[in-house]
């Protein structure tokens, strides 16, 4: 598939002087970085170093310390209510284990956004639901339940609902956490088709070296001691010519040689 390049000339978040923190315990500070349209946007770093908590800041679910989050001309937590949830219709999450609902099917899990924020008719639902599934490799599976398929097909449905409502942005937690090397390299693939298609922006929380160099043009690296960011930009760049050892070390942790330019598909260990 040929990609087109990434927009980078359109900021599309812009984090500005963010600390989260959890009452008095502070997990990152001092937080600035753009993510641009189209990018694939990765927030890297070790574990426990504030990732997802993070993440957490960016759609909605836990309210910064201090700082700001803009979309577009919007300051995300200082809007009122009803434009913050406005926005946040324009998301979609992908949290780690996919988060479905198992009393429910796929088809009926793809379907609870459609019936909550749509005025669509069950017929045309069910049309969505059926795009949707397929766009993921899932068509004709929209009867199983959770427990009825693996775990890779788990994260697929759970991007399928993701998406149930076109969004302009995609993040997700940890999406290769818990597959095997073909289903991780597979959800890869699928992220940067769908960026592809959608012209979706993607955020990507995520400590796989093979996930960061394979998707992402853009990142932002956490560091948890020093409870900042040190080091922001292209991954392979930062790889190569990071001032700092700490981010060169993450980077380079148990790889034997060059890693493979973005779309390509590495092996994982």
């Amino acid at each position: 598939m040929q990609e087109r390049a990434p927009d980078t000339t359109r900021p599309k978040i812009e984090v500005d002087d963010l600390t989260v923190a959890y009452g008095d315990s502070v997990i990152q500070r001092d937080l600035s970085f753009t993510v641009n349209e189209r990018d694939i946007f990765i927030v890297m770093g070790g574990s426990g170093s504030g990732k997802s908590s993070l993440l957490r800041c960016l759609v909605g679910l836990l309210r910064p310390a201090r700082g700001g989050v803009r979309y577009g001309e919007v300051n995300f937590w200082d809007a009122d209510d009803e434009a913050r949830g406005g926005l946040m219709r324009r998301f979609g999450i992908l949290y780690q284990g996919g988060a479905l609902w198992s009393s429910l099917t796929l088809a009926e899990n793809v379907a609870l956004p459609l019936r909550e924020y749509t005025p669509l008719s069950a017929r045309q639902i069910r049309e969505v639901v059926a795009l949707k599934l397929a766009l993921v490799g899932l068509g004709g599976f929209g009867e199983y339940y959770p427990s009825e398929i693996s775990g890779g097909m788990k994260k697929r449905a759970g991007l399928a609902r993701a998406m149930a409502l076109d969004p302009e942005i995609l993040f997700f937690d940890e999406p290769s956490s818990g597959l095997d090397p073909v289903s991780a390299r597979r959800l890869d693939d699928l992220i940067l088709e769908l960026r592809e298609s959608l012209g979706a922006t993607v955020v990507v929380v995520t400590h796989d070296l093979a996930s960061i160099f394979t998707i992402g043009n853009n990142s932002v690296f956490l560091d948890g001691e020093a409870r900042t960011m040190i080091a922001a930009g292209n991954p392979r760049e930062l790889r190569e010519r990071s001032p700092d050892p700490r981010v060169r070390s993450f980077l380079t942790r148990g790889e034997a040689e060059e890693p493979p330019a973005p779309g390509a598909a590495p092996g994982r260990t």
